[in-house]
Order: C-alpha cells, then sequence, then structure tokens
C-alpha cells in the first residue's frame, strides 16, 4: 500500500508513463473527451456533480507532476470566477496561455491523459504541459 500521494492505481499508473512535453487535460464533467484507438488515455474521477471538483484534482496532480505550462478556455475569465482564480494563482501569467474553448476541445485529442473531475461549473478546462524537474 502507498503511504501517500494518488492511490488510485489507474491514475497512478497514467502518470508515471508521462514524459516532458506531454499534456493532460483535467477537465470538467461536461467536457466532450474523444474516445478509440489513437485517442488519449482517460481516468474518470467523477462520482457525482462537484465530486471531486476540479480544484481538488488539480491541486493533487500539480503535487505529483513538474509542469512546464498550462492552457486554459478565455472563456474562464467571463463564466467562472472561481476557476480563474484557482488558475491565477496556481500559475504566473506567462505560464497560463489562454485560447478559445473550441481550441482547446480540439487539445484534448491530442492530450495523453483526460483526468475528469466531477467539476459542474463551466469552463474548469485545463491542459498541463509536462516538464522535467531537472
Amino acid at each position: 500500500m502507498k503511504r501517500s500521494g494518488i492511490f488510485n492505481r489507474q491514475l497512478s499508473g497514467a502518470i508515471a508513463e508521462l514524459g516532458h512535453t506531454d499534456t493532460v487535460m483535467v477537465c470538467d464533467a461536461g467536457l466532450p473527451i474523444p474516445v478509440g484507438p489513437g485517442g488519449p488515455a482517460v481516468v474518470d474521477l467523477a462520482l457525482v456533480a462537484g465530486v471531486p471538483s476540479f480544484e481538488q484534482v488539480l491541486t493533487v496532480l500539480l503535487d505529483e507532476l513538474v509542469i512546464e505550462g498550462a492552457t486554459a478556455a478565455l472563456e474562464v475569465r467571463e463564466h467562472n470566477p472561481s476557476a480563474t482564480a484557482l488558475l491565477d494563482g496556481l500559475f504566473p501569467e506567462s505560464a497560463l496561455e489562454l485560447v478559445e474553448h473550441e481550441d482547446l476541445k480540439a487539445r484534448t485529442a491530442t492530450a495523453r491523459l483526460v483526468v475528469r473531475t466531477g467539476e459542474a461549473r463551466p469552463y474548469a478546462n485545463v491542459l498541463l504541459r509536462c516538464g522535467v524537474p531537472f
């Protein structure tokens, strides 16, 4: 049994397979996720609306990963003040790229991993770009 960190075996294993420049989409319960051959691995953590939250999952993932940049939807600024505050608090302005929501959704198809949360507020999505610890 692990002493600390992520206990979910599917998520822990998927994280262990990530490398430099791989991307991880952390998304709300409503983001369309491409499925099928060649698509991203998906870890669906959603239990009920709001559980686990975007903030809970993102915070835990950032404890486990080295991140060199992130991308979120420009629309989050207008439609989700709490996600905006969270992203602004976690990522310096130079490390957070904002793009149109349709562009962010398209980038989901090329992510190495998608982690679906139970978040039920709009635009609570961020694409993380993995870095290296040296």
